[in-house]
């Protein structure tokens, strides 16, 4: 069965409810107030098979196969979901699946936003495949499977508990789980993977990106790049980079700087005790007046509101 709209161009989803609305799923069994979700398919497909349409998502997805049989394809890798199959997507890809057999699997979504504030401040430098273009499925040994089982388990049952300290703990729950698919995906990892000369140029870009903006959120960097100085990284002209990186990911360079700006915002307001206005000084902003405009203006809040909403008390 397949319920959703047709378009011309794949519609881009910047979450999970966005995405299953399209596609004519329920919803209420996720958070809408919160970056991070999981959920048992089985719970929302109450009908098989399902065909999805292709659609791009602009969020990271991974999906943990216990009991299940269907078809993923991500960009140009197609594979078939089969038992004890982990799965794992970065944001801006094309996307498409199919199930036939839906007995046990769940899948987890979250946002940069969430990673950074919940799981990990650095976490592209200890999980660098976080920022690949395309990270091949892997069937593991029923063994080895049983690892990460209790893991998106005991993350399930935070995610619906009504503990205040909920995504804290998710997000340490989520670290290990990192760790055991950093032990068992990352460390014979083929780079021949990461496939054409356009995706070597949008992985350079993501890592240039990230490692610019630690670099400001430490004080190493006083300058913030801008499209061109992206470009002079790989000799690239600018117009060049920026069709690559909007036809490989569907967001202008501008968009990723952007993002990325109100992420490390979002980032330092709640893991530091750094007053607002030396936070904006970091990202690049010569008054703190301009970072609050800049940052309601994608936020639909100030930053000392958020902080506030934080608990932080900081400003």
């Amino acid at each position: 069965m397949t319920r959703q709209k047709t378009t011309d161009r794949p519609p881009v989803f910047n979450n999970l409810i966005e995405n299953y609305e399209y596609l004519g799923l329920p919803v209420d069994l996720i958070d809408p107030k919160n970056d991070f979700t999981i959920h048992k398919l089985m719970d929302i497909h109450g009908e098989l098979p399902f065909k999805s349409c292709v659609y791009r998502a602009n969020f990271y997805s991974f999906l943990f196969i216990k009991d299940g049989e269907g078809r993923y394809t991500t960009d140009d890798l197609e594979f078939c979901t089969k038992p004890h199959t982990i799965y794992f997507t970065n944001p801006g890809h094309y996307k498409s699946f199919e199930w036939h057999c839906l007995k046990e699997v769940y899948l987890v979504t979250m946002s940069e936003s969430f990673l950074k504030e919940n799981v990990h401040a650095n976490i592209f430098e200890e999980f660098p495949f976080l920022l690949a273009e395309t990270v091949p499925a892997r069937v593991l040994q029923p063994e080895v499977f049983a690892e990460f089982e209790p893991l998106y388990l005991q993350i399930y049952k935070e995610y619906f508990s009504n503990s205040p300290y909920k995504n804290k703990m998710i997000g340490n729950l989520f670290v290990v789980l990192l760790l055991k698919i950093k032990e068992y995906f990352w460390e014979d990892y083929n780079p021949i993977y990461e496939g054409n000369r356009s995706s070597q140029i949008v992985k350079n870009f993501k890592r240039t990106l990230e490692k610019h903006y630690r670099e400001l959120s430490t004080g190493k960097a006083k300058r913030v790049f801008r499209a061109q100085d992206y470009a002079n990284e790989q000799n690239l002209h600018p117009n060049y980079l920026n069709n690559v990186i909007k036809t490989k990911t569907g967001k202008s360079v501008s968009t990723w700087i952007i993002d990325k700006t109100i992420t490390e915002a979002k980032s330092l307001l709640q893991n530091s005790a750094t007053p607002i206005k030396q936070i904006a000084d970091q990202l690049g902003f010569a008054e703190t007046a301009h970072f609050s405009n800049y940052f309601k203006k994608y936020t639909d809040t100030t930053p000392v509101l958020y902080r506030k909403h934080l608990g932080t008390g900081v400003s």
